[in-house]
């Protein structure tokens, strides 16, 4: 019998050789097609289904709200899809994500990939479900991804047996903590506070990342989730890349590890930065909903899923 992923929720079975995945694009449209996406995939002897949505243009938008909704509520409810992979992130999935029906995956969960804008259907899978997703590389990415970064994708979907392991940063704070695993695009958790899409942070570890945001922005952003309850009562937090920062013509004055560091200065978990995941090459896939066991010292970054 397959493996499973078990959650308190839903137990995801992980994949086999031979099982039917599907593409669909839930944000924005795609600049150019994903031959390399679809050969590596094939390459680990999945069929790869494509959803409409694929070469579909609405604006900036792969398809209408319509089009992309029933996109994925196509793959959500065809039994044979054993996982969804968002094309790409961009803008767009918040704007779909309520009316989607998520009832058939209730009973037959499968995995849903993605990150950056798709971290608005990881929280609201986990929030309502408590499923396990993953927060991994795109179609839209894999031209320009590592080569190892690849290789957890295809651990993440097929057994879940990933660590990590990765030089400190001169700002970690050290210590050892244990708990589920969350997170995804800053601004996408604050898009989604006070939602039925939120997540529940407490006793969590929570993993960050953004792309092409100010300063000042990132500064903003952590002191609403901060304002919000979400930070005080966290297990641990991991930050991973924060690409392509802007700032003003009068400077910010800090860095983003200074940033995130002066507001949860007051809490005593362990806290990372450079994880090994974001908009970078070597965005390694993590396993939201899972478990997740870290370890921080003077050195080096540990983590490993129970």
């Amino acid at each position: 019998m397959n493996k499973s992923a078990d959650t308190s929720g839903l137990n995801i079975p992980f994949l086999k050789k031979g099982d039917k995945i599907a593409i669909t694009c839930p944000a924005k449209k795609l600049p150019k097609p994903m031959d390399d996406a679809v050969a590596l995939l094939q390459s680990w002897d999945l069929e790869v289904v494509l959803g409409e949505t694929i070469g579909a243009s609405y604006h900036q938008f792969a398809g209408d709200d319509d089009l992309r909704t029933n996109d994925l509520q196509r793959f959500i409810d065809d039994d044979s899809i054993k996982a969804i992979i968002a094309a790409r992130g961009g803008y767009g999935t918040i704007r779909i994500i309520d009316h989607v029906d998520f009832s058939r995956f209730a009973t037959h969960p499968k995995w849903l990939v993605g990150f950056s804008d798709i971290t608005v259907l990881h929280a609201h899978l986990f929030a309502n479900y408590q499923a396990q997703t993953i927060h991994g590389q795109m179609p839209v990415n894999i031209p320009d991804a590592s080569a190892y970064s690849l290789e957890t994708l295809r651990k993440a979907l097929f057994s879940g047996e990933i660590s990590y392991k990765f030089a400190a940063h001169a700002l970690n704070r050290s210590g050892q903590a244990a708990g589920i695993l969350v997170g995804g695009n800053l601004s996408l958790l604050v898009a989604v506070i006070g939602s039925v899409s939120d997540y529940n942070y407490d006793g969590k570890i929570l993993f960050i990342e953004d792309v092409g945001e100010y300063l000042y922005s990132i500064d903003r952003m952590m002191r609403t989730l901060d304002r919000a309850g979400k930070l005080k009562n966290l297990a641990g937090l991991m930050v991973g890349g924060f690409t392509e920062v802007k700032d003003n013509d009068i400077p910010f004055g800090q860095t983003v590890p200074e940033i995130i560091m002066e507001v949860v200065k007051n809490y005593d978990y362990p806290v990372c930065f450079d994880f090994p995941a974001g908009h970078i090459p070597d965005n390694q896939s993590m396993i939201f909903g899972r478990t997740l066991n870290l370890t921080a010292n003077e050195n080096h970054v540990m983590a490993a899923y129970s």
